[in-house]
């Protein structure tokens, strides 16, 4: 009896052992391949937004199930006051990074008043900047977004600006000092997933020194793994999760997503190949 509970200790002892080991190597694994930003690592590249939720408490689940570290809020439409219930009152700043934004800003002194606020008011020097040049279809102000970005890292924002695929302007937003590029999957809040891959890649590939973050379009899990299979340092998303019918388990799926694309994006995909292959190789079948 004894001699049978020793061994049935000795398994658990070991079972808990390689527990323990595999949850320290994943853990080192992703500490290893954090995303960094300004030079500030982050374990988590999903980046998510908190607009359009159904109740702040609706969002603080979100928040968890996404395991996101780093959230953005509109500056102009969250309630500063603190006196009165707020969703700041909703996010643990302890927990999570904060990264005010811009949205609802249609020129380049309107984002850079917003950022000013935003930091006045003790949130963040860190900045996601929009500046909107189409009402119809919410695409960035290229041009806007660049002059604000000079002035803004002039005055000492860490910025991260919603820009187009446009690999030129995103070369002049690194060059003004942007620390990261942030261009759109399709229109803010459509869903359409990313409706142009070539233009990605061709980022990933010529934008090296700063982090490339999809922002805006993703709707599905799936569409947020494309994106870090393009090579996507991180993915930003707000309406994908808030307006899914179960913004919690969205929210919690977007977490595996983003997680898989990123793993698969490391590991290399096999070669595309117009005909088959044998999966079990016909050297040395017995005929």
């Amino acid at each position: 009896m004894f001699r049978s509970r020793s061994v049935r200790l000795q398994k658990w002892g070991t079972g808990v052992c390689t527990c323990l080991i595999w949850l320290s190597i994943h853990y080192n694994r992703n500490m290893s391949d954090s995303l960094i930003i300004a030079g500030r690592p982050f374990r988590s590249r999903l980046i998510v937004g908190t607009g359009k939720y159904k109740s702040f408490q609706e969002t603080a689940r979100a928040l968890e199930a996404s395991g996101a570290e780093m959230v953005t809020v509109a500056v102009r439409r969250v309630n500063l006051d603190r006196d009165k219930e707020s969703l700041l009152d909703y996010i643990d700043p302890k927990k999570y990074f904060l990264l005010p934004n811009t949205a609802g800003c249609y020129t380049a002194d309107e984002a850079i008043r917003a950022a000013r606020l935003g930091r006045e008011v003790g949130l963040s020097d860190w900045v996601k900047l929009e500046v909107i040049g189409d009402q119809a279809t919410l695409y960035p102000d290229v041009q806007a977004t660049l002059e604000a970005t000079r002035v803004m890292v002039k005055e000492g924002f860490t910025v991260l600006p919603y820009t187009s695929d446009d690999v030129v302007f995103a070369k002049r937003l690194v060059d003004a000092g942007a620390a990261a590029v942030m261009p759109l999957g399709a229109p803010i809040g459509s869903g359409m997933g990313i409706q142009n891959q070539a233009h990605i890649r061709i980022l990933r590939e010529m934008i090296s020194g700063v982090a490339l973050i999809v922002d805006a379009g993703v709707g599905t899990a799936s569409d947020a793994a494309i994106a870090m299979e393009l090579g996507a340092d991180a993915v930003l998303m707000n309406t994908g999760i808030a307006n899914a019918q179960d913004p919690v388990l969205m929210a919690e799926a977007m977490h595996h997503a983003v997680l898989a694309g990123r793993q698969a994006y490391l590991a290399g995909r096999m070669p595309r190949r117009l005909y088959a292959t044998a999966s079990s190789p016909l050297e040395g079948v017995v005929r």
